[in-house]
């Protein structure tokens, strides 16, 4: 649905009268980049709704209220040959007291005026993380570095290059197999099946579909004049299925290890001393 926009002559950009779509990937603010739901417009006045929020930076789940979000409409009105635009702009500080950084976020979508000159918002035509750039997590650094870059790469482009970030995903994917699970190198279909007995068959089949996914930016198809193409909601999934691989085997296996020293430990401490 639509949202109704009056322009306000004080400003370069416009003031919303109604609520705008209900999910945060129609309104071009999407994926782990605050994994947020577009704030809605009150229907009492100009205020908008809290909503919940990932932030990028500390990773804690917040509640964001009108007083820490700024968001604008400019209406790109100018005559042009691709028609009439609008530029949505989200500006959102992280209420943790211990982090306050802020997140800055942009939409071009496509506009018409409507007859009572207000503004009609259609779909959008592109979207940019601008602060931060790049949607990856922070890991540890007992995580190989090698998977880190990959990581991190793949999130940098997903939006730019999903082909290219799919590939990177699957390249990431090969070198977790070698490091976590020790396989022995060769094609990554057949690194994935000395895995079979060692994963869930959902993870296994999970694991599997980033390579053939990954497989797409790798290697050109037989038809090159078949276009088979990977869009951002799949390179976000597979971005998705690393981050997931690396918490539940690295992570989980240092928490564990851990764990396990702790016990040991506190048992030693508990042994009576020797006598002479």
């Amino acid at each position: 649905m639509c949202a109704t926009w009056r322009k306000d002559s004080r400003h370069l950009f416009s003031i919303p009268l109604l609520g705008g779509s209900k999910t945060g990937r129609e309104n071009g603010f999407s994926g782990r980049l605050g994994s947020v739901r577009e704030p809605k417009q009150s229907r009492r006045g100009g205020a908008m709704s809290d909503f919940n929020w990932t932030c990028p930076h500390c990773e804690r789940a917040v509640t964001i209220s009108e007083y820490r979000m700024v968001r604008k409409d400019t209406v790109l009105s100018l005559d042009n040959a691709d028609g009439r635009r609008i530029l949505r702009t989200l500006f959102i500080v992280c209420p943790n007291p211990d982090c306050r950084r802020f997140t800055l976020t942009a939409d071009l979508r496509f506009s018409r005026e409507l007859p009572n000159r207000s503004e009609s918002i259609g779909a959008s035509v592109q979207k940019w993380n601008l602060i931060p750039p790049s949607r990856a997590k922070t890991f540890p650094s007992y995580i190989p570095q090698a998977i880190l870059d990959d990581y991190r790469e793949a999130c940098l482009i997903q939006d730019l290059s999903p082909k290219a970030s799919a590939t990177l995903s699957r390249r990431c994917l090969q070198g977790i197999l070698r490091d976590f699970w020790q396989v022995k190198p060769g094609h990554l279909v057949n690194e994935i099946d000395q895995i079979t007995d060692k994963v869930d068959p959902e993870t296994w089949a999970a694991i599997d579909a980033v390579r053939k996914i990954g497989n797409i930016g790798a290697h050109m198809g037989k038809d090159i004049s078949l276009i088979v193409d990977v869009d951002p909601n799949e390179a976000e999934l597979l971005i998705g299925l690393v981050e997931t691989l690396i918490n539940e085997w690295y992570i989980a296996r240092e928490v564990r290890q851990n764990r396990m020293k702790a016990i040991v430990t506190a048992a030693a401490n508990k042994q009576p001393p020797t006598t002479p």
